[in-house]
């Protein structure tokens, strides 16, 4: 059985870590070096760095801020937000990110991802899903989650499996911010359909969440923010937690 993977994630905005609550109402939550640092330490298995307002006012993401983070930590590190190119994606490589997220510019070209599979490698593409449930279907939506689109989940996660991609992060909307749990059901459905690595994001709120998600939810790793940046959950402690319970962590 594959390792799980426990991931946190920094949102930056303007330098930065923040945290909503679906996606809204956004509020500080510390210097993302800092952070990056002590999840590190502590034994996060990778972390993601999403620039969440990079797409929204078109405006790349901060190489330098990520050429900071990889200098402190050992581990790797995913970086996600307004990278609409090959080129783009090529500078933060560079600047020492291990992998590559593509949400909006996906779904906007979705030509990108058999692009960037090409240029790097399917192990260097991370694409990021936010879907949100309408009546009885989860509606894919891009741009921070502000703008519906006509995809669906679970066609969408199929081509993006079969364009290229190496992993999908998928966030659940609905659940985001609100610590009552993963999205299980949406979540589970993905893991039967994919072949690829699937990352849960959106809902943890204590460590049975994250037993949840990987014994009933089949994600090959979980991703959370607030829960690990205000000290609710310690990394350590949550990973002990899932070892005595016998799940394969690291």
């Amino acid at each position: 059985m594959l390792t799980k993977r426990i991931i946190p994630c920094l949102d930056i905005k303007e330098g930065r870590t923040v945290k909503g609550i679906n996606f809204e109402s956004i509020r500080d939550a510390g210097d993302p070096v800092a952070l990056a640092s002590l999840y590190a330490q502590q034994g996060a298995d990778e972390l993601v760095f999403l620039d969440i307002a990079a797409t929204n006012e078109n405006r790349k993401t901060f190489s330098t801020l990520v050429r900071e983070i990889a200098r402190h930590i050992n581990i790797p590190f995913t970086v996600g937000g307004g990278i609409t190119s090959v080129e783009d994606a090529s500078i933060l490589l560079e600047a020492g990110a291990d992998k590559v997220s593509i949400n909006s510019s996906a779904v906007r070209n979705p030509q990108l991802i058999d692009e960037m599979a090409k240029a790097f490698g399917s192990q260097f593409v991370v694409v990021a899903i936010d879907a949100k449930k309408v009546i009885n279907s989860w509606i894919v939506h891009t741009h921070g989650g502000k703008k519906p689109t006509d995809k669906k989940l679970f066609s969408w996660a199929e081509e993006v499996q079969q364009r290229g991609a190496g992993e999908i992060l998928f966030t659940s909307m609905d659940h985001d911010g609100t610590k009552n749990g993963f999205a299980i059901d949406a979540l589970s459905k993905l893991n039967q359909l994919l072949s690829i690595p699937v990352i849960a994001s959106g809902g943890a709120g204590n460590m049975g969440h994250f037993m949840d998600v990987f014994q009933l939810g089949k994600a090959d790793a979980a991703l959370a923010a607030s829960i690990f940046h205000f000290g609710e959950v310690p990394l350590p402690d949550l990973k002990k937690y899932l070892k005595d319970r016998h799940i394969s962590i690291r």
